[in-house]
């Protein structure tokens, strides 16, 4: 595929940093100003670590991604480090509780779905890999200079698994002191809860720390980015370098993707909102988008779009019902992106059809129920729309049809013991509704 996603109009800046700033991504750097010269006048390595916590990446890790999309536009190298090592351990930043431990095979799984998603948004040098690296002291290399513009990945289990543990303490926890670990935000605060801090986990700013010095030393990474709760372990990684190698190397910290109450965005009531088709529908995915609080448009069209910043501008400056046109235009941006414009187009038609009356329904998220369910009597109607999902418990269907918020095939039901029959899907199919936000096309099998 061609990696075209950004278009040359996106900004009138030429120093990637100014675009990042003006799209208001950017929230701590270690040293700002000389990290803005070193991408204004050099082509760069520069890293952002993904654990592999789950099979797939969602609309949190999103951003990075985009990140590391502008900064290739910009001609830098973007090094996708995926936490193969560091994954074993997990991070606590930003934790209440310990996560859970993975296997070595879900964790290998993983890394492979991980490299799989990147390949869609960014353009990789297959051909470089690091190589060697037998424990501290057998220090490994690439194998090539990264093609100009391409980008590379790197598992860290590549110098994290082969360590013995005394010469790592020897040579790195003997640079850290335990009292200035402790102030950091992530481990602060779970020494303040009940559980407290592990000892494993109190060694994963070690290893992520570990990382940035072993990619500056081997194959001269410069800045390490990441979301604003890696602040403390990237500062970290950057005294680890200067002390253990003599480089200097930065660091930048990013907004992380939150509304303006100041929650993270992204979650829905069945979870992360995920990058892939088969765990969040294209549909699901545009509507999460379609339906942004008004106060959230202008952040979520800067960073998750690269519309011009005038559009940006225009479009969140629409009031009142005019809104809803600015949050077709986001969510149409962010699922052509992640999906496809083919993809994008179908859930934008589905979602017009399913709400402003007629148009194509074949898009919308459709349930399958089996005829002999409904079979006598019927399926009264609160367990039907439970079955469906729409609902978690019988209390909630039923307050659902007191308050007046079901529909089906755009009748309102008021009657709580109405029973669902094969009588009422006309060529098979009904169209129901809870509230104005949730539709589902139900099909009989």
């Amino acid at each position: 595929m061609g990696f075209d996603f950004i278009p040359d109009s996106v900004s009138k800046h030429d120093n990637v940093y100014d675009v990042l700033k003006e799209r208001g991504f950017i929230e701590q750097s270690t040293d700002e100003e000389k990290v803005r010269e070193l991408l204004q006048n050099e082509k760069v390595k520069f890293y952002i670590g993904f654990d592999p916590t789950a099979d797939c990446l969602h609309v949190g890790h999103f951003m990075q991604v985009i990140i590391m999309m502008y900064m290739q536009k910009f001609g830098h190298t973007p090094v996708v480090l995926i936490g193969g090592g560091t994954g074993m351990v997990g991070d606590p930043s930003g934790r209440a509780d310990m996560r859970q431990m993975m296997t070595i095979e879900t964790i290998e799984h993983n890394c492979e779905q991980f490299k799989r998603l990147f390949e869609r948004f960014l353009d990789f040098d297959d051909e470089w890999e690091y190589v060697g690296n037998n424990g501290v002291y057998e220090p490994g290399h690439e194998n090539k200079t990264p093609e100009p513009g391409k980008a590379v990945s790197v598992n860290n289990a590549r110098w994290i698994r082969p360590m013995s543990y005394i010469e790592f303490m020897r040579e790195i926890g003997s640079c850290f002191n335990v009292n200035t670990m402790l102030r950091a935000e992530c481990f602060k605060q779970r020494m303040e809860r009940e559980g407290g801090l592990t000892m494993l986990e109190l060694g994963y700013m070690l290893l992520q720390s570990y990382d940035f010095m072993v990619m500056a030393r081997d194959f001269d990474v410069k800045i390490q980015f990441g979301g604003n709760d890696q602040w403390s372990n990237i500062i970290g990684g950057v005294d680890l370098t200067r002390k253990k190698t003599g480089k200097d190397v930065y660091g930048m910290t990013f907004s992380l993707l939150t509304n303006s109450e100041g929650k993270k965005m992204g979650k829905t009531q069945k979870g992360a909102l995920w990058l892939d088709a088969d765990k969040t529908s294209p549909y699901e995915f545009y509507q999460y988008w379609r339906n942004v609080g008004d106060a959230d448009v202008n952040k979520c069209l800067r960073m998750l779009t690269f519309l011009p910043m005038e559009e940006v501008e225009r479009l969140s400056a629409l009031e009142d019902k005019e809104i809803n046109k600015a949050k077709e235009v986001l969510a149409f941006e962010v699922t052509k992106l992640v999906h496809g414009e083919e993809e994008a187009a179908k859930a934008q038609e589905a979602a017009r059809a399913a709400f402003g009356g007629g148009g194509d329904l074949s898009n919308l998220p459709t349930v399958e129920i089996a005829a002999d369910k409904l079979a006598g009597e019927g399926m009264g109607v609160v367990n039907f729309i439970k079955e469906l999902g729409l609902v978690p418990s019988n209390r909630e269907g039923f307050m659902t049809i007191e308050q007046g918020g079901l529909k089906i095939d755009g009748e309102k039901i008021t009657d709580k013991k109405f029973a669902v029959t094969p009588e009422l899907f006309k060529d098979g199919k009904i169209l129901v509704e809870k509230g104005k936000k949730k539709k589902v096309l139900v099909e009989l099998v």
